[in-house]
């Protein structure tokens, strides 16, 4: 295993420390933090109340219109729900500091007429979302909440909020949304299921590709001699097989799924594949789809020449998936702000190796970003029998009001540790 692809170390200043020193003697930070432990029960039931809300991708309406809502409801200003679905909304600052989104994502990977029915098993409660992202959503919720209760004053705004469009084929429309909309973001913090101990700081990009080969058919027989799409696929496969990808940066293709033809013995008129490409690095994931569309070109010819018939394989590409790299330095102020409010509660930081979230897209665009666990135990992600336990989960949102309030700043007490950008 290189050293890139092992945990990194957070490695966090005195600075940074010498912040949550100051913050967690705060009796204000402490009434935030009590807050969120006896809100746990209730938080539970507001992720059971927002994953019994029907939301695939590309169908968030409800949900969104629902958690748009809440915020409303829980004091945040100019709620507003943008043209793809995205809902934000500001809680101000004392003035001067940075803005920091703060947000979970409104879609899961279920199809439309899914049973999302909360089933509970012991501490554990069951349901297709209810983790994924159903904790985030409740977690930003309960946050708002602590942060009204406690009356904490930060000196940045928080842009508060849910995103849609994060799973699949959404290829985080949402957020590529938001970033395209504002040029005044200073820091993103995205909320998904996991343990407080862990950070992601790296986004691992990705494209994804339908290709369709295309040829005149004919019987297997009486047309022996015709280019075939399915040949030319599997020449295709072969190519893509035989290509080189660096371990590090982590570079990695699949062809996921292959169609075509109509029996035995027809020369198939078409024959589909769809191509998975990842990285952790932008460049490398341009240089592998470049490799890969230039094989895929190579096949057709390549069929063709074999039984001279020039143009007789045609090939369509379409792009269905973009999602982009991105890299920042474990010790960046950001990974070192989620670091430290770990430890400032005894946790060991975990940095955890690169994965596609929305943090993805402002880490792309230099902009510091980090995905942090809202608590609580899970299993089961993206599978019909996934289930959230809400023991201790209080801790997870914790570790996230801190790591807010170091980037942020706590006015009167702590300056942000967030710089504005330019």
């Amino acid at each position: 295993m290189s050293q890139a692809a092992r945990p990194q170390k957070a490695a966090v200043s005195e600075k940074v420390m010498q912040v949550f020193d100051k913050l967690t003697a705060e009796k204000s930070v402490q009434r935030a933090l009590d807050f969120l432990k006896a809100d746990n029960d209730r938080t539970t039931e507001e992720q059971i109340e927002l994953t019994e809300i029907e939301a695939p991708t590309f169908e968030e309406e409800k949900k969104g219109k629902a958690f748009a809502r809440k915020l409303a409801e829980f004091g945040i200003g100019n709620v507003a729900v943008d043209e793809v679905g995205n809902v934000f909304g500001l809680r101000p600052g004392t003035g001067g500091g940075p803005k920091l989104v703060l947000c979970a994502h409104l879609d899961t990977v279920f199809p439309r007429g899914t049973d999302v029915k909360v089933r509970r098993d012991g501490s554990r409660v069951y349901a297709p979302g209810i983790s994924d992202d159903g904790r985030g959503l409740a977690s930003v919720l309960t946050l708002v909440r602590a942060l009204h209760a406690a009356d904490l004053k930060t000196e940045g705004d928080l842009i508060i909020g849910a995103t849609v469009g994060e799973e699949g084929l959404g290829d985080l429309r949402g957020v590529k949304a938001l970033f395209a909309s504002r040029s005044d973001i200073d820091g993103f913090i995205s909320i998904e299921p996991g343990t407080p101990d862990r950070i992601t700081y790296l986004g691992a990009g990705s494209r994804r590709y339908r290709i369709t080969f295309e040829g005149p058919g004919g019987h297997s027989f009486g047309n022996f001699g015709t280019p075939s799409p399915i040949h030319a696929l599997g020449r295709a496969i072969t190519k893509i097989a035989d290509l080189k990808v660096p371990y590090d940066p982590k570079t990695t293709f699949n062809v996921g799924l292959i169609g075509g033809g109509t029996s035995v013995n027809t020369i198939a008129e078409t024959a589909e594949t769809v191509i998975d490409m990842r990285s952790t690095s932008q460049e490398e994931l341009l240089r592998l789809e470049s490799q890969v569309l230039g094989v895929i070109r190579e096949a057709a010819e390549e069929e063709n020449r074999r039984w001279r018939r020039d143009g007789a394989i045609r090939v369509r590409t379409e792009r269905v998936g973009d999602r982009p790299a991105g890299t920042q330095d474990p010790g960046s102020i950001i990974v070192q702000t989620a670091a430290g409010a770990g430890l400032a509660m005894g946790f060991r930081p975990i940095l955890e190796s690169a994965s596609s979230t929305d943090s993805n897209v402002p880490i792309h665009l230099g902009i510091p970003a980090v995905t942090l666990g809202g608590g609580g135990d899970f299993g089961g992600a993206h599978t019909l029998n996934e289930y959230y336990d809400p023991t201790d989960a209080h801790l997870g949102v914790q570790k996230i009001l801190l790591t807010v309030l170091g980037l942020s700043g706590l006015a009167g007490v702590t300056e942000p540790l967030l710089p504005k950008r330019g």
